[in-house]
């Protein structure tokens, strides 16, 4: 069993940094060899790219533009309206992919409209969302790109969110029925909504093209109390045969180099190479 490969989101990681070249570099220094972002749109691509490069980091994720957030927008893809915008950042985020070698997408399906009753929208919604995506899996193919969906809580973090569990979005690729769309698992969201982990991740491993964690309820560092054993589900993720970047998208209690305890844990008990923790300064 290979040990799992570990990604730090640097939108999240790393906040008493400024700026994504900074947060990247601490991230490289932090020993991590990948790194996650959620909007890179604020930098060029070139620049990210460098300072990707200079930190010795692979990106591994990116999500398409949110839309307007001013007016409450959190993705666009089964929003009613907004097809041509949901296609025109699908092409920025491509763009920036390519830049930045990066192989995933995180296609953001967004919320449903204020105002709106989420179960009789949900029809109108589910179309528009395949009519994306079949978009999307084409002009990704093109690219060797590989699109992403995830479902979001909408118990704590994001009442309005489209999509919300592991099932739903399962079922929406099923329908949509092209392999280089996946599913992206965020530990937090799917024990939020649904619990019964171990049975979740056995049922829906195959189609999961990218992980993410988080403790339960607080958010922290894997390490911080909560309600999930990390290393219980780490070993369960060893097990089941996943290859994919684990995602470190949490909001760190404290400094995050500190915090970061529980992932030099997991490099010592799996055999990371001593050599990588004295060169990155993490013994």
């Amino acid at each position: 069993m290979a040990p799992l490969r570990f990604s730090a989101n640097v939108s999240w990681l790393f906040p008493e940094l400024a700026g994504l070249p900074a947060r990247l570099r601490a991230a490289g220094g932090a020993g991590f060899e990948a790194a996650e972002v959620a909007w890179p749109y604020a930098e060029s691509p070139e620049a990210l790219a460098r300072a990707a490069r200079d930190a010795g980091l692979r990106l591994v994720l990116i999500n398409t533009p949110p839309g307007d957030q001013e007016k409450g927008e959190m993705g666009l893809g089964a929003v009613p309206g907004r097809q041509a915008a949901f296609r025109e950042g699908l092409e920025q985020a491509v763009l920036y992919a390519k830049a930045l070698g990066c192989p995933s997408i995180h296609l953001m399906a967004g919320r449903v409209p204020r105002g709106a009753d989420r179960a009789a929208v949900r029809g109108e919604m589910e179309t528009v969302l395949l009519e994306n995506l079949r978009h999307a899996a084409a002009v990704l193919a093109q690219e060797n790109l590989v699109g992403l969906l995830e479902p979001i809580n909408t118990r704590i973090t994001d009442p309005q969110y489209f999509l919300d569990t592991p099932q739903q979005a399962a079922a929406i690729l099923q329908k949509v029925g092209r392999p280089n769309l996946q599913l992206q698992m965020d530990i937090f969201h799917w024990q939020i909504m649904d619990g019964n982990l171990t049975a979740n991740i056995r049922e829906f491993l195959p189609i999961v093209g990218h992980v993410q964690v988080a403790q339960v309820p607080g958010r922290g560092e894997p390490g911080s109390p909560g309600e999930l054993d990390f290393s219980y589900l780490f070993q369960l993720l060893e097990d089941e045969g996943y290859q994919g970047f684990v995602g470190c998208e949490y909001r760190p209690r404290g400094d995050t180099a500190e915090g970061l305890s529980w992932l030099r844990s997991y490099w010592d008990t799996r055999g990371r190479p001593r050599a990588d923790l004295h060169t990155t300064g993490m013994q």
